[in-house]
């Protein structure tokens, strides 16, 4: 069936270079940092050290009086407007929790004052100038006591959540739900076999290379310009103006070249703080974030504590399946109501065979910093959980993990489990199953070898999907113009934040509209100039803004076909356009008689023409095609230590149509590269305060290309039919699979479960020694 379905295309599947490859590696300066005004005023925000408090006395006066210091900003300078940092389509369903400035503030890290002047140096001094007593207010810390704590994160009275979500602010919840087809516990109670076990994932941190950094000034029409390193430019947009409290006619946003997001920035860390500078004194500011305020006051993955039940029938297939999931927000509730969903909505309809299922969830606000978008969005914890226990049930059936998954798979066709009643319009899951299988060498190495070293080698297998665009909310839009010499400007609002989807989507243009790839000049993303789109996250871009692509492209065309057909002086119809030239095919043994090249056409268009050669065109998606993965994981354990090294990884992806075979395996690679970190190195610890632990790169591990060891990574395609020439996501589901993986692996070499992330040394020795 796939095989009728591809086709060769001259550009679509190209493994083309990115079009800013050159300017990447020889360093030219097109970084938000690099552009900045050089006379801007430098930002700073002075933080609590406290995790729960109330700001009873500050006093600016002789910070304010410091040589340079432009202006000293506390909660009575700004105005006093509940909002939301969320980079989501509105209404948002995260609640207006938020103020620019608060007296109360909720973790260590949370704002007290904003600082500029004309030099950091005189920033840091007047930050040390201003005095402030707090009165300290009881914490809540530990998830597991948030929900209807008497201590409230959120007392106040105009904190508003516009989406129906559960969220409760007098009961601490950022949102509470369920769903539940068929009755899950009489099924459950029928089952011969039922694992039930509880996992935890933390707070990792997304440690992009380019931290959060904007820079803002007044254009001479008065409108506050906003530069920033964001992936999400008009719901920046909306952000500042519901918390600067001004119209959205006075606000650009422009998006410069961003080195790294992973989600980071879908949040609006940083903006607000340059842009109520500017505001106020009417002069240009930055702010660049350290690595010490990435790691202590940024937007990190949700911490969450995930419970699964599954139970099965003697043969193996699953009968039923319960997933609780217990997310932690944080001080805010950023991306707290949508990322709890992806842990069951993501897990759940992997596998076809459940009879029942249920899925619940509780949000909850605690004072630790408040969490947000990282890739993977939910699915990361919830998969590992899903994959962690289905692991679990095979070495209680003692069967292949393998043979166990293979029997329960969703399989193209299927309606999904707890997937909104969709159908899995392509899936190519068991031949990426059949393939990592072979790559890893599963049949010689499952479950364990011995070394004769002291060391043991396991292997362990996971299986992972995500989504494509969030169904019926993302839009994205894309302008397409003619140029003079019939040469292309493409608009885009999606953010390029290193994907290489500029690349891309001139692929999907070139391939449509005949032409070669240099052909098509991108731009995007800028809210005047840009059409809208929602951004560049929910793995959007490719699946959605694709298709906005291929729309654009066809109303282009016939734009094009009917200008020739002007200049010709002949109808359209029966006109053909190849790329090159509009014409009249040659038919019934009559010579092609009529042509007029692109070229003429763009050229005499410059001139006493009424028609506009553009198009722009928009695209929504009412379903979400999941993309799916297996991976596996050799590792090798050191007995006496429980010291794991990650021998080999091998990853087949199902992305649907691969539009550039090069960048779709790059985007692989990195995300299975945070993937292994997740599972083995990055660590978060409180102490009894609420102060973060690795508040650098020295205590947060982050590994090296040295320390994720051997990648593999192959493809198996389907073929999705609402997808750009059969294409779907590709961006988040590649870091689902280390974890469970890993994990499996690890109980395969020395039967060690790890089931709170990440599997270190240290958890496996204890484990061999029953501590």
């Amino acid at each position: 069936m796939e095989n009728e379905k591809r086709q060769s295309y001259r550009v679509v599947g190209a493994p083309i270079i990115k079009k800013d490859a050159m300017a990447l590696v020889t360093g030219k300066p097109v970084y938000t940092a690099d552009i900045a005004p050089r006379d801007c005023l430098v930002v700073k925000v002075l933080r609590s050290p406290y995790a729960h408090a109330m700001i009873t006395e500050i006093d600016c006066a002789v910070a304010k009086k410091l040589p340079g210091i432009e202006c000293v900003l506390t909660y009575k300078d700004v105005p006093q407007k509940r909002f939301t940092l969320a980079g989501q389509t509105f209404p948002e369903p995260s609640p207006y929790d938020r103020l620019i400035l608060d007296r109360h503030l909720r973790f260590v890290g949370d704002a007290v004052a904003i600082i500029a002047g004309q030099t950091e140096a005189q920033v840091d001094h007047a930050m040390r100038l201003i005095k402030v007593k707090y009165q300290e207010l009881p914490p809540v810390l530990d998830m597991h006591e948030a929900k209807d704590n008497p201590v409230l994160i959120h007392p106040e009275e105009d904190w508003k959540a516009l989406c129906k979500v559960g969220a409760d602010n007098k009961r601490n919840l950022c949102a509470t739900g369920s769903e539940e087809k068929g009755d899950v516990d009489a099924v459950m109670a029928q089952c011969s076999h039922v694992v039930d076990r509880v996992y935890h994932a933390k707070a990792n941190q997304q440690a992009m290379m380019e931290t959060f950094r904007t820079f803002t000034y007044m254009d001479v029409y008065g409108r506050l310009n906003v530069v920033s390193s964001t992936q999400i430019v008009f719901h920046v947009r909306r952000i500042l103006a519901n918390a600067l409290d001004i119209p959205k006619s006075k606000i650009r946003v422009v998006k410069p070249r961003i080195g790294g997001g992973f989600g980071a920035k879908q949040t609006a860390v940083v903006e607000i703080y340059p842009a109520v500078v500017t505001w106020f004194t009417g002069k240009p500011a930055k702010i660049i974030y350290t690595r010490y305020e990435s790691q202590i006051a940024s937007s990190p993955r949700h911490e969450m504590e995930v419970h699964v039940k599954i139970g099965c029938n003697d043969d193996g297939i699953f009968q039923a399946i319960d997933v609780y999931t217990l997310s932690n927000t944080g001080a805010y509730g950023e991306h707290g109501p949508t990322t709890v969903g992806l842990s069951g909505h993501k897990a759940i309809p992997l596998y076809r065979t459940p009879k029942a299922f249920r899925f619940a969830y509780d949000v909850v606000y605690t004072n630790r910093m408040s969490a947000g978008a990282y890739r993977g969005y939910g699915a990361t914890q919830g998969i590992f959980a899903m994959e962690s226990a289905v692991s679990e049930l095979a070495a209680e059936l003692h069967m292949d993990p393998v043979k166990l998954r293979k029997m329960n798979m969703v399989k193209e066709g299927d309606i999904m489990p707890a997937y909104y009643n969709e159908p899995a319009s392509s899936c190519a899951l068991d031949r990426c199953m059949a393939r990592a299988k072979e790559m890893i060498g599963w049949d010689e190495k499952y479950p364990r070898r011995d070394m004769g070293n002291g060391k043991v080698r396991g292997v362990g297998i996971a299986m992972a999907m995500q989504g494509s665009s969030i169904a019926g909310v993302d839009v994205a839009s894309v302008s397409i113009k003619v140029n003079d010499d019939g040469f292309y400007s493409m608009t885009i609002g999606a953010a390029e934040m290193g994907t290489g989807c500029d690349t891309t989507l001139a692929q999907v243009a070139a391939e449509c509209l005949d032409c070669e790839i240099d052909d098509i000049v991108v731009y995007g993303a800028d809210t005047d100039i840009s059409p809208y789109d929602s951004g560049s996250y929910a793995s959007s871009t490719a699946y959605l803004t694709g298709m906005a692509v291929v729309k654009t492209c066809e109303s282009l065309k016939q734009k094009i076909i009917a200008k020739g057909a002007d200049y010709l002086k002949c109808p359209a119809d029966g006109l053909e356009f190849d790329g090159k030239r509009v014409f009249k095919p040659a038919a019934d043994g009559v010579e092609e008689m009529l042509s007029i090249s692109l070229k003429d056409i763009a050229n005499k268009s410059m001139g006493f023409n009424s028609d506009a050669l553009s198009a722009s065109e928009s695209h929504h998606s009412p379903t979400s095609p999941p993309p799916f993965m297996v991976g596996a994981a050799e590792v090798e354990v050191d007995k006496e230590t429980g010291a794991i090294r990650l021998v080999d990884y091998v990853a087949v992806v199902d992305c649907g149509t691969a539009l550039n075979p090069n960048l779709v395996k790059v985007q692989t690679e990195g995300g299975l590269a945070q993937g292994i970190g997740m599972a083995m190195y990055e660590d978060i610890h409180y102490s009894e305060k609420g102060q973060v632990y690795e508040n650098s790169l020295m205590q947060y591990k982050i590994p090296s290309r040295l320390d994720v060891g051997t990648i593999r990574v192959e493809f198996e395609n389907s073929y999705e039919p609402n997808g750009p020439f059969g294409a779907k996501s590709i961006g988040e589901v590649v870091i689902n699979t280390p974890s469970p993986a890993i994990a499996n692996a690890v109980y395969n070499a020395v039967g060690v479960r790890v089931r709170e992330l990440p599997v270190t040394a240290e958890k496996v020795f204890m484990g061999m020694q029953g501590l």
